[in-house]
């Protein structure tokens, strides 16, 4: 079992976790992620490891409430247990001196980022951060991504903060103007992910980006986490979870995401009365 050693709302739906785990801690490294089930019945869901901290032995990571695991971690306190826990898994993001590179994170997105992104910086990378939310609450971990980066952007799509439009339109102002761009990795919901790609493919930049399928055993056994990468079929768990922006099939990756919505809304559903129930009942 790991403890819960802090948590902090970041957002209305978002919460930061940070969680003892020694080894995980020691080995990990930025672009790979865990897999936790919260108890006995829960189900196991990859999450990605958003710091760590090799003195204090913990890992931290980002939750958006989305399904019924998400959401019964909102709920997760300092103290709390979480029953399982393996990692790292998939590969490390590929760090090397590019140039200039820009980083994109899209909602929670921006914490698998943000790792990333520090790294490159440490590689001696002049480092543009762009973030980007639905409102300014969802633009997340701005303050932190300024610690290292040499700029950073915020776009919104209310306009509630930054710019107002989606993180594609500041990338393509960006070579509009003409700013030399080696690098580009993409995070985020796979509609934008998919429109960074198309931004720029027509320069020919170099674009990474992370995907984020079903995913259960996390070691290339299940198959649930297959998606089409330059016309063939690989595992994100064991192959990526990084790979060529310009291969990857996002219609096919978008298709196999959303099989579940059914079952995810009624899980959600049964949890909410599960708590209405137990409120009712104190």
């Amino acid at each position: 079992m790991n403890k819960i050693v802090r948590t902090e709302q970041i957002s209305p739906n978002v919460k930061l976790i940070e969680i003892d785990a020694h080894l995980i801690a020691k080995r990990g490294k930025p672009g790979q992620f865990i897999i936790l089930r919260i108890n006995e019945n829960g189900e196991r869901i990859p999450l990605t490891i958003a710091d760590s901290n090799v003195d204090t032995g913990t890992i931290t990571i980002i939750v958006q409430g989305i399904g019924k695991t998400t959401n019964l971690l909102l709920k997760m306190h300092k103290d709390d247990y979480i029953l399982d826990l393996v990692g790292p898994l998939g590969k490390p993001t590929h760090i090397e001196n590019y140039g200039n590179v820009v980083v994109i994170g899209g909602g929670v997105g921006t914490a698998i980022a943000y790792p990333t992104a520090r790294a490159l910086k440490q590689a001696d990378n002049k480092v543009t951060v762009i973030i980007g939310g639905k409102s300014k609450e969802y633009a997340i971990l701005e303050e932190k991504m300024r610690e290292f980066a040499d700029e950073v952007y915020i776009t919104t799509d209310d306009g509630s903060a930054g710019m107002k439009g989606f993180v594609t339109d500041k990338l393509q102002q960006l070579i509009n103007d003409k700013v030399k761009i080696n690098y580009v990795i993409a995070i985020g919901p796979i509609p934008m992910m998919a429109n960074v790609a198309k931004v720029t493919e027509p320069d020919n930049i170099k674009t990474i980006v992370s995907l984020n399928p079903i995913m259960m055993d996390g070691t290339g056994m299940c198959g649930g986490c297959r998606a089409v990468v330059g016309g063939k079929n690989v595992f994100v768990c064991v192959d990526g979870p990084e790979f060529d922006a310009h291969k990857v099939d996002f219609d096919t990756l978008l298709k196999r995401n959303r099989i579940y919505l059914d079952e995810e809304h009624i899980s959600n559903c049964k949890l909410e009365k599960e708590i209405a129930e137990l409120r009712a009942a104190q």
